[in-house]
């Protein structure tokens, strides 16, 4: 169904279906299907909307009568003798034979077929954002990271004085978070509260924190206090655009409960990202809210492109820097 799909929704590729064969639709199968509910149900999800059109027996015998120009073999990775003999029956024929491998069954978002010095290999879990699309997305930051400090500098030297003037402690203060693979980077940002500690207890800033100063909140708010990142972002540790990092703490504990959690790592967290102007900004108070912030990174990561990350900074401009969920 899956092959099908693809075909169907891109003739641009020069593609027809105009024949599908399973064995399961044939005369002895429908007898079953009859008898047997569970098989019945689940043929029935599998060939739903298929137009079959015969058994793999009149597969060999239209291949070899010429009446279509190639073969996408679409079987589970579990009937491996069954695709062999059905190859073995269409090497008398002239027609092209694809197998596409069942990895439809394979729960991730980044499989793909890679290349390994001649061997073929399928990536499960590798970084989308490597090699020269990663170099691609480097010049990218540095390029824009520059540009944007250039204009951000007198405001942050305005903000670094108000910050001084109007409470103890220091302008700056750094917070450790995960970054690529899942190594410790330390995160700039203005100080918005009377104590900044990362601790194994991380906690959120929640509506009337009593932690965060009068200033401290407005810049918090407007996310001012995250200007200080584009010099993470210069350095490298960061990025313009991915993953918001999260706290420690949070790490630990969402990665044994959210599936894939971790994936959200396989590139440079970001000052903004996908889930941010997307709704899912600052505080996350539920288990569901957490599931769609990752759900929106890891959709970021597999979509990655340069016009993307336009469009998500675009949208940071006009709707993500002022957001109700930020305290």
């Amino acid at each position: 169904r899956s092959v099908h799909e693809q075909i169907k929704e891109n003739p641009w590729v020069g593609y027809e279906v105009v024949n599908v064969y399973d064995n399961r639709s044939h005369k002895e199968y429908q007898i079953e299907r009859v008898t047997n509910r569970r098989k019945r149900e689940e043929v029935g999800n599998i060939l739903k909307g298929l137009p079959v059109n015969g058994s793999f027996k009149d597969l060999e015998k239209d291949a070899l009568e010429n009446r279509f120009d190639a073969v996408f073999i679409a079987l589970p990775m579990r009937a491996e003798h069954k695709i062999q003999e059905i190859i073995r029956q269409l090497s008398w024929s002239t027609v092209a034979v694809y197998v596409v491998p069942d990895f439809y069954s394979i729960e991730t978002h980044f499989t793909h077929m890679v290349d390994i010095n001649g061997m073929p290999a399928v990536s499960i879990y590798e970084n989308p954002v490597s090699g020269l699309r990663g170099v691609v997305k480097r010049l990218e930051d540095i390029i824009l990271s520059m540009i944007i400090l250039a204009i951000i500098t007198l405001p942050m030297l305005a903000i670094a004085i108000i910050i001084k003037l109007t409470s103890r402690g220091p302008v700056f203060y750094r917070q450790i978070r995960y970054g690529l693979g899942g190594r410790p980077i330390k995160v700039w940002k203005f100080r918005s509260m009377k104590a900044s500690e990362d601790g194994d207890v991380f906690m959120q800033a929640t509506k009337n924190d009593p932690r965060i100063t009068r200033f401290g909140a407005f810049i918090r708010r407007t996310s001012l206090d995250e200007l200080p990142q584009f010099f993470n972002v210069l350095g490298g540790s960061m990025s313009i655009v991915g993953p918001r990092p999260h706290a420690v703490a949070h790490n630990e504990a969402y990665r044994n409960i959210i599936r894939g959690y971790m994936l959200r790592h396989k590139t440079k967290p970001g000052i903004t990202g996908w889930a941010q102007v997307s709704g899912y900004r600052g505080e996350t108070d539920s288990l569901d809210k957490m599931r769609n912030r990752v759900m929106y990174d890891i959709d970021y990561i597999r979509k990655w492109s340069v016009l993307f990350d336009f469009k998500i900074i675009a949208l940071t401009i006009i709707k993500g820097f002022i957001g109700k969920n930020a305290y």
